[in-house]
């Protein structure tokens, strides 16, 4: 069963919004065996919407459109619906009485006439319920092709897509098994681990391929196989994972594509007992907004110090102004004595700190912009690392954010404390 996801509005072709809804569409299709053939974003245009259906129409098993379902005049999918399944306009006598009762309990107004006027939608299509709106979903057929026009609000879109489409689709339809295993591997380039899994990936099966999705100091490798014997593409799937893991095992670090390093590392302080603090310069506090951003991060993460400016870290970190004067700001000296200070100042098991050149411009130093130290204080010992990411800006400050946390991990990981 092949899929085309189709975002309707000028506001995302000309960038003031992002489509979010195909990525969410997407992945709920895919974990029932819905292939996504493509994905299309247009304009607001009536013969533009006509000229996409028609494309489509008996090219692709179901075609799933968000947006242009509001009340207002630029809002025009469901008139262009009519136009398109030769049908009317007629109200929904249902739809228009959930909408009165949503304007009175939620918003403790009257619906005014406009909003009513959502209840009107073609009358061959079957309703699918908006709980969260006003504008409710719409199911139509054509030939050989199911449309699906749903709102483009994402909360709302949401909401069907799991309460209605992926319910009626698996009671209605026959598809194919789709399983996904992703494997996320941290410290190697994507180069560096396609050479060294070549023999592996070249004795894959037909029906399961491999994809790389690399991305700043990681590596995913996604596993998917598609079949109708759901048990062959598992002990498959499986089995070479194995295989795989024998070959580049010292870089996995894991196996959910929603597991990020983040939640590795907050899992393994929480099973470890052990508390972190960050001192940071270079990367502004993205560590500790990446480390809080996991839930329950209050019981590993005690705070942070973004000491930027050189005066911070003699005022707020305690380092001796003669370290400035014998070492530059950007030193892995530097970086051993912010994340001593702020080791000692939290009272914490670990500490990471950084220190570095992320440009475009050197700041208060000499050295070479892109450079950037990491200190990682433990138990035992103060590990420093110097890296150069080069540039520009934004990747410098990812990769060291990325780099923090591997080290982290890894130690962690090394020693059990």
């Amino acid at each position: 069963m092949k899929a085309t996801i189709v975002t309707i509005g000028d506001e995302i072709l000309i960038g003031q919004i992002v489509d979010t809804n195909s990525g969410f569409i997407a992945k709920a299709l895919d974990k029932i065996g819905v292939e996504i053939h493509e994905m299309i974003s247009i304009s607001d245009n009536k013969k533009h919407i006509i000229n996409t259906f028609s494309q489509l129409q008996n090219q692709v098993d179901l075609v799933v459109i968000t947006g242009g379902l509001g009340p207002t005049k630029d809002d025009i999918t469901k008139r262009t619906f009519c136009e398109y399944f030769n049908d009317e306009l007629i109200r929904n006598q249902v739809v228009e009485d959930h909408i009165v009762d949503l304007f009175q309990r939620v918003l403790k107004i009257e619906a005014s006439q406009v909003n009513k006027d959502q209840a009107l939608v073609p009358s061959q299509c079957q309703i699918l319920h908006n709980a969260n709106g006003t504008a409710p979903g719409m199911w139509m057929k054509k030939e050989n092709t199911v449309f699906i026009s749903l709102p483009g609000v994402p909360y709302e879109m949401k909401a069907i897509v799991t309460d209605a489409i992926i319910p009626k689709i698996v009671a209605e339809y026959k598809r194919p098994y789709i399983i996904h295993k992703t494997i996320l591997t941290y410290g190697q380039g994507e180069s560096i681990v396609a050479e060294r899994i070549e023999n592996w990936e070249n004795n894959l099966p037909d029906f399961i391929k491999l994809a790389y999705l690399p991305s700043p100091g990681r590596v995913r490798l996604r596993l998917s196989a598609r079949g109708t014997d759901k048990e062959l593409l598992t002990q498959t799937i499986e089995k070479n994972v194995i295989a795989l893991t024998k070959i580049i095992g010292d870089i996995i670090v894991g196996f959910d594509d929603n597991e990020t390093i983040e939640v590795m590392v907050g899992r393994l302080l929480t099973q470890h007992n052990k508390t972190i603090a960050t001192a940071e310069s270079c990367t502004g506090g993205k560590i500790a907004q990446v480390l809080t951003s996991v839930a329950g991060a209050s019981n590993y993460f005690s705070g942070s110090v973004v000491s930027y400016k050189t005066q911070t870290k003699i005022d707020v970190l305690n380092i001796p102004e003669e370290v400035f004067i014998t070492n530059d700001v950007v030193s892995g000296e530097v970086a051993k004595q912010m994340a001593l200070s702020v080791q000692q100042l939290m009272n914490t098991d670990y500490a990471i700190a950084t220190t570095g050149n992320a440009g475009p411009t050197s700041g208060d130093s000499k050295t070479q912009i892109g450079t950037v130290f990491i200190a990682l204080a433990t138990p035992a010992e103060v590990i420093v690392i110097e890296y150069n990411f080069g540039q520009p800006r934004d990747k410098v400050i990812d990769r060291a954010v990325n780099k923090s946390l591997e080290m982290l991990q890894k130690e962690i990981l090394k020693n059990g404390f």
